[in-house]
């Protein structure tokens, strides 16, 4: 039986709550919420809200009623739920449900948002009014009829999240929960939080398009703390990616839990490092924070078109050393930042940013990319229906270099190798950083001294790249569940790199 639509998005009213990931990058909030107990219908803009082919051409041609050289709707139904275990307590339980439709319109250089909660045809036409507003054309006529393009395939899910039951995943944190606190007497604290989420995206296109997308998402993480003595430390560990109840597998979920442990327990023998500038090592696949934040921000379209990144106008120059290539990949099978179509409705596909150490491309959405007289990047993000999308990262990796891992190690002599970051600052656009780290390494003589811990990193992000003298053979992409802030919006991503030594960067014992 299909819940009634007043009476759903009655309760969507009275239970509404936010929910962020708890990444370095931004805050975190939840609140309690009311779950929606029927099962998630297959396409919930057809079943709950009754819109159609007719529905949506009818509020196509209201946006683009005073002239329009690119328009779309942007349809999101998400229902996400959060489990925490502490003391090996569920200590917090909930579910937020988010709906409703943004409408974007485009003539020459101005552009028109607004949107809705209310998906009635009356309150849809209203919305379209106000984005269009301040425009002065003549109409647009919209593609006809509307026709749907193919599903991607970069995130394909059996059991939808919205129908798995809270004891399966119950079982999850319980299982993280009892194999942390046996690795060692040490342990006393535990914390295990959970989120998945079941999002709907119906995308909508001036030229008569239609997007459909079912973006599955989930997160798991471990908070561990121990105490020797009087001494205390604690360590942290998250998985993430666009995957069903399958993902968590028995190997998978002990990994975890064996990181959060490993990453705690070895603070023990840690000492802080020697202040200075030095080489440093960036690990392979942690360390794609610092190639996000510091370098991939300055190559979104947005801050080279305003001037703000040290990359402005310098496509096609040599930025840094032959053997680095950077690319986005939104098409990344099951990984946290993969999409099959941006939310403009594009394919994500492959973009090549530094190609042997040359810039090839800044990130596109469709207004710059109409700016910049170049093709989209599929690039185009927005955090839900409330916002206009903007370049934005997805997938964001260095590829493999010539080198073995150890080579690096004898070339740097002495200098730390960093590893696990917990919070960072970046200077969007210049690049400025400071990241700092919890766990690394000393070397010395080519050769690990000891674990070192509690120290930031500082530098600037196009310094960084130009000064990398070698790449190792070992690119991974970071298993965490990342979230990336811009501009007020927060999206999934993921990130990646080889290990890479860079020649100089300071050393801040805290």
């Amino acid at each position: 039986m299909k819940p009634d639509r007043r009476e759903f998005l009655r309760h969507i009213a009275a239970g509404g709550a936010v929910v962020t990931m708890p990444a370095f990058l931004h805050g975190c909030g939840v609140a309690p919420a009311i779950a929606v107990a029927e099962p998630m219908p297959e396409d919930p803009f057809l079943d709950w809200f009754r819109i159609d082919r007719n529905i949506i051409a009818r509020v196509m041609a209201e946006l683009t009623a005073k002239g329009a050289d690119h328009a779309e709707l942007y349809f999101q139904h998400r229902r996400q739920s959060v489990l925490r275990m502490r003391d090996s307590e569920i200590d917090r339980s909930s579910t937020d449900v988010l709906q409703g439709v943004g409408m974007r319109v485009m003539l020459a250089e101005h552009t028109g948002f607004a949107f809705t909660e209310d998906l009635s045809l009356e309150g849809m036409l209203a919305t379209a009014r106000m984005a269009a507003a301040s425009l002065s054309g003549q109409p647009a006529i919209p593609g006809s009829p509307f026709t749907a393009k193919p599903a991607g395939s970069s995130y394909v899910t059996e059991i939808a999240w919205a129908d798995i039951a809270n004891e399966r995943k119950l079982r999850v944190l319980q299982r993280v929960d009892s194999k942390a606190r046996a690795a060692d007497p040490a342990i006393e604290n535990v914390t295990v939080s959970w989120s998945d989420t079941d999002e709907r995206i119906l995308i909508a296109t001036l030229d008569g398009h239609l997007i459909y997308d079912h973006r599955p998402m989930t997160r798991l993480s471990a908070q561990v703390s121990a105490s020797r003595g009087d001494e205390s430390h604690s360590g942290f560990a998250n998985i993430a990616a666009r995957d069903d109840m399958s993902w968590y597998t028995d190997e998978r979920i002990d990994t975890m839990a064996g990181e959060a442990v490993d990453r705690t327990l070895r603070l023990f023998d840690s000492r802080r490092p020697p202040s200075g500038d030095m080489p440093v090592m960036l690990a392979a696949g942690t360390s794609g924070v610092l190639l996000h934040e510091a370098i991939g921000h300055s190559l979104e379209a947005d801050f080279n078109r305003d001037g703000k990144s040290v990359y402005a106008n310098r496509l096609n120059e040599r930025i840094a050393d032959a053997s680095v290539n950077i690319v986005d990949q939104g098409a990344m099978p099951n990984e946290r930042g993969a999409l099959n179509y941006d939310d403009e409705g594009n394919v994500c596909g492959r973009t090549t940013l530094v190609e042997k150490g040359v810039l090839r491309s800044y990130l596109h959405d469709s207004l710059s990319a109409r700016q910049y007289g170049v093709p989209v990047t599929g690039t185009g993000r927005r955090e839900s229906y409330r916002y206009a999308p903007m370049p934005r990262m997805t997938c964001t990796f260095m590829e493999n270099g010539p080198y073995e891992r150890d080579e690096l190690m004898a070339r740097m002599g002495r200098g730390i190798i960093a590893e696990t970051y917990t919070k960072g600052s970046v200077e969007l656009g210049a690049g400025n950083f400071t990241f700092t780290v919890k766990n690394g390494w000393l070397v010395e003589k080519g050769k690990i001294l000891m674990p070192v811990r509690d120290f930031n990193l500082i530098g600037n992000g196009p310094d960084t790249l130009r000064d990398i003298t070698m790449v190792a053979n070992d690119a991974t992409l970071d298993k965490g569940g990342w979230t990336c802030g811009k501009n007020g919006q927060t999206v999934p991503v993921s990130h990646g790199m080889p290990t890479v030594l860079v020649s100089g960067l300071t050393v801040e014992a805290i």
